[in-house]
Parts: C-alpha cells; structure tokens; sequence
C-alpha cells in the first residue's frame, strides 16, 4: 500500500493525522482528493484559548453568533462537518501548545476535535485533523509591541 493510499485510508476513518508524515499544502491535497473539504487554521499569533478559536472561526468562516467556548467550537464543528458530503479536515498550523498559557487549552481544543471524530463516525462522514505543535511563543522583545492579531502594525 502506497503512502497517499495509507493516508486516504486515515482521512476516510477519521482522527488525528501525523503532521510530521506530509507537508501542509500535501495533506490539504490529499484531503480534498478524498472528497473532504480542508481547512487551514493559522494559530501562530494565537496566545489564548479564546485567540485560537478565533482563528478556526476565521479559517472555517463560522457564523457570527458562534459563543468563543469549546461547547460552540464542538457544535460548529459538527455543523461544518454535516454540511459536506463527505466530511472535513482541519489543519492546526502553528499551536503553540507549549505555551503556557495553552498547554491545557490546546489538549482541551483537541479533545473537543476527538468528539467531533465520534459524532462524524456516527453521521456517516469524516472529520481528521492535523497539528503543527510550534512549543512556546518566543518572549516579546523589550520597547518592541507585539504583532496585533490582526497580523498588520499601524504606521507610526
């Protein structure tokens, strides 16, 4: 068996998927070559659980009303996944999980990506997902503001 058919079969059983195993733009291929739709979450800047679920909320483009806990973060998911034919996957670039102040977030944010895989399972779809762990977010530079989330400075 070939490694993209190895990789078909985890995408269509669903779960957590070795990011270390492809590169991003490869896993995204792959996924959307199974019929699943691929989202990438860009979690880099993200120092808190309420910034990373803001960047998912960007990636997957959910709606306004979504509440920012991980009891919404569960029913969007399991929304998005029902919406597609056949299911979703989600890559996590960039977690700092690490970080102290997301270590517990970031296994908590997981979890709730592990339910998701059970509710897909039960509902005939898949749901996978990869994650880029990035450790610690490097200390802020002394008279230097750290990068907005936003991504852009103002000028002054």
């Amino acid at each position: 068996m070939t490694q993209a058919q190895t990789w078909q079969k985890k995408l269509q059983k669903g779960g957590l998927i070795d990011s270390a195993a492809v590169s991003r733009e490869e896993a995204v291929e792959r996924a959307q070559a199974a019929g699943l739709t691929a989202y990438v979450i860009d979690c880099d800047r993200a120092r808190s659980r309420s910034a990373v679920l803001r960047a998912v909320v960007k990636a997957v483009d959910f709606p306004e009303f979504f509440g920012g806990n991980l009891d919404a973060l569960y029913d969007c998911i399991c929304d998005t996944v029902l919406d597609q034919k056949t299911g979703l996957f989600l890559w996590f670039d960039k977690l700092h999980s690490g970080d102290p102040a997301l270590t517990e977030d970031a296994e908590a944010i997981l979890a709730v990506c592990d339910d998701v895989v059970e509710f897909a399972r039960n509902n005939e779809r898949s749901f996978s997902y990869a994650v880029v762990h990035a450790g610690k977010h490097p200390d802020p530079e002394p008279g230097v503001a750290p990068t907005p989330y936003s991504g852009a400075r103002e000028e002054e």
